[in-house]
């Protein structure tokens, strides 16, 4: 339940950041690339968490990048932002 609440809170602060940017006048593609958190942040790991694993979770985008977490990361990998596809 702590990890939902945790993910809740995140996804919340990126729209309100998103808004923010947006009314600032900065471009939608600047504000989503300013939003990534850190490995460390993310609590990421390069090893599933179960069947919990990037490759099948939402924020994932091929070959080994994400959404929320900056950087090159692994398919096998996991974190605390993990929401099922």
């Amino acid at each position: 339940m702590h990890v939902s609440l945790q993910r809740r809170r995140l996804l919340q602060s990126a729209m309100v950041m998103a808004g923010a940017t947006l009314t600032a006048g900065i471009g939608v593609k600047d504000s989503l690339a300013q939003q990534k958190a850190s490995k460390e942040a993310m609590k990421y790991q390069d090893k599933p968490n179960g069947a919990q694993q990037c490759s099948n979770c939402a924020q994932f985008t091929p070959p080994n990048a994400c959404k929320v977490v900056d950087g090159t990361i692994s398919p096998q990998g996991y974190c605390i932002v993990w929401v099922k596809k």
